[in-house]
C-alpha cells in the first residue's frame, strides 16, 4: 500500500523531481537505500545542499542531518579541510595516474599507525570490493571454502555474500540453525553450500558450528556492532568468544568495519572493544565523504597479495580524489580531543532520548555507542536480526520519523537503518532535536 506524506505541500518540488527521475532511472533512484520500498514512500526527499550537520532540499527545508549518506559524513557535510585537499589534488595534481603515489603510502601509513591488527592494507572504492577481496583472501589462505556470516548483517552486494540480510523467517529455518536465503533472484545456485548463517549473539551455535565444520571454515565475517538490522550491541563476551573459537579452530576473524570503522573510535570498533581480528575492513568514516575503501591485516595473509597469489585490482583504487580526502580525513579525525568531543555530543542526544522514552513510557529501546544509534520500538529488547524481525514496530517507527522530518530532522525512515551524528553536529543541534523528538513522541502517544 503507497503510503501519503502528512504534509506534501513541503516536499512538491520533490515529487516532481521523483516522477521525472522514474522516467530514466529504474525507480527512480540509483541505490535501493533510497527506494521506495526501502521506506521512502511515496517518494524520497531530493537533496539541495549540506553544510556541516545540516542539509537543505529542493523545497528549501532545512533539516539536521543524521542520515548523514549513510555514515560517509563522519566530518558532517563539505568538510574544510578534506574539501580543500581534494580541490588542491585535482587542480594541481590531476586524478587518475594507474601508477602509484607517495601519497598511498603516507595514507597506508595513517591507517595502520590507528589500527594496530592491521599490519599491511590495500585501499580500494567501496565496502563491497573489500569484503569481495577480503573474504577471497581468507579462502586462499587457509584452503577452506565456507564462511559463518550472520544473519541480519550486510557485507556489501557481491553473490558470495549477499544472502540473508533481511529474509522471511518463514523461509529461513529455525532460529537456532538459518538457513541460507538469497537477497533475490539472480545468485547463482550452489554459494548457499559455501555459506554457514548464525544468529548474532549467540555463542553456543557459533561454537557447535566451529566444532562441526571447522576443518571447512575459512572465515568468520562480521560486524562488531550489527549496524544493518537498525543498531544491536555485541552482548557482553560475545566478541571476546567469537575472537578465542576462531583462534581456537585455526579460523580466521574478519570485522567488516564498513560503517563503525574511524567512527566509534579512530582504531574503530574493534579497538573500542579490544578485540584483534586477522583481518578488516574499512570504508564510511575514512573519507571524509569521498568513495575510499580499504582491507588489511596480518602481514603473512596479506602476503599472498605481495606475491600476487590473490589479486586486488581496481583501475581506481588509491585514486588522487579518494587518496587526498582520505588523508585529509584522518589527519582531522586524529587531532586531540575530537572523538572525546564528539561522544559528548552523541551521549547527550542518546541518553536524553533514553530518558524521554522512559518519562513519557514510550515502548521503545534506544541503542547504540556512541554516534551511532537507533530507536526500537518494541516492547522488549532486541538482541538479533529475528527479534527485530518479529517485534519492531515499524509502522510506529514511520510515525515517530515523519514527525521529526515535518519538525527539522533528518534520518532514514527504515527502523533497519541507524542515526549517525557527525563531528559537526553542536549541543544546540541536540537541544533541538531533543525538543523536535518529545514533541513528535508525544503526538503519537495521543493519537
Amino acid at each position: 500500500m503507497t503510503m501519503h506524506y502528512q504534509q506534501p505541500d513541503r516536499s512538491r518540488r520533490s515529487a516532481a523531481l521523483f516522477e521525472t527521475a522514474r522516467k530514466v532511472i529504474p525507480g527512480g533512484v540509483n541505490s535501493t537505500a533510497r527506494a521506495t520500498w526501502a521506506g521512502w514512500d511515496p517518494y524520497p526527499i531530493f537533496a539541495q545542499s549540506g553544510t556541516g550537520s545540516r542539509l537543505t532540499d529542493v523545497d528549501g527545508n532545512e533539516y539536521i542531518d543524521y542520515l548523514l549518506g549513510l555514515g560517509p559524513m563522519l566530518l558532517g557535510h563539505r568538510p574544510p579541510a578534506v574539501t580543500r585537499a581534494v580541490v588542491a589534488f585535482i587542480e594541481q595534481r590531476g586524478t587518475v595516474f594507474a601508477l602509484p603515489t607517495a601519497d598511498e603510502t603516507t595514507l597506508a601509513e595513517k591507517i595502520i599507525a590507528a589500527v594496530p591488527s592491521v599490519q599491511r592494507v590495500r585501499l580500494c572504492n567501496t565496502g563491497t570490493e573489500a569484503v569481495l577481496y577480503t573474504v577471497r583472501l581468507a579462502r586462499a589462505f587457509t584452503g577452506r571454502r565456507k564462511i559463518i556470516r550472520f544473519e541480519g548483517m550486510y557485507h556489501g552486494f557481491s553473490d558470495s555474500v549477499y544472502w540473508s540480510k533481511h529474509p522471511d523467517i518463514a523461509k529461513a529455518g529455525s532460529d537456532h540453525a538459518p538457513r541460507p536465503v538469497p537477497q533475490g533472484p539472480g545468485l547463482p545456485a550452489g554459494i548457499d553450500e559455501t555459506l554457514i548463517i548464525l544468529p548474532w549473539n549467540d555463542v553456543t551455535a557459533l561454537r557447535d558450528a566451529l566444532e562441526r565444520e571447522g576443518d571447512d571454515i575459512a572465515a568468520v565475517l562480521s560486524e562488531p556492532i550489527m549496524c544493518n538490522t537498525g543498531c544491536i550491541l555485541p552482548e557482553p563476551g560475545y566478541l571476546e568468544a567469537m575472537r578465542a573459537l576462531t583462534r581456537k579452530h585455526g579460523v580466521l576473524l574478519i570485522l567488516d568495519e564498513v560503517i563503525t570503522g574511524f567512527r566509534i573510535a579512530l582504531g574503530g570498533a574493534q579497538g573500542h572493544y579490544g578485540i584483534t581480528p586477522d583481518l578488516s575492513i574499512f570504508a564510511k568514516g575514512l573519507g571524509g565523504g569521498f568513495p575510499v575503501a580499504a582491507m588489511g591485516g596480518r602481514a603473512d595473509i596479506m602476503a599472498l597479495v605481495e606475491q600476487g597469489r590473490v589479486s586486488i585490482a581496481g583501475t581506481y583504487n588509491a585514486n588522487g580524489i579518494a587518496i587526498s580526502a582520505a588523508n585529509a580525513a584522518l589527519d582531522e579525525l586524529a587531532r586531540p580531543g575530537m572523538y572525546e568531543r564528539l561522544y559528548a555530543v552523541s551521549d547527550r542526544l542518546r541518553e536524553g532520548l533514553e530518558r524521554m522514552v522512559q518519562d513519557l513510557r514510550v515502548p521503545a529501546h534506544v541503542v547504540g555507542l556512541g554516534p551511532v544509534f537507533q530507536i526500537w520500538f518494541a516492547d522488549r529488547p532486541i538482541r538479533n536480526y529475528r527479534d527485530a524481525a518479529r517485534h519492531a514496530d515499524h509502522a510506529a517507527f514511520r510515525l515517530w520519523w515523519e514527525g521529526m522530518l515535518n519538525r527539522g530532522v533528518l534520518f532514514h525512515p527504515g527502523a533497519y537503518e541507524n542515526l549517525f551524528v557527525s563531528f559537526a553536529h553542536t549541543e544546540a543541534d541536540v537541544d533541538q532535536t531533543l525538543a523536535a523528538a518529545r514533541a513528535t513522541l508525544t503526538e503519537m502517544l495521543v493519537s
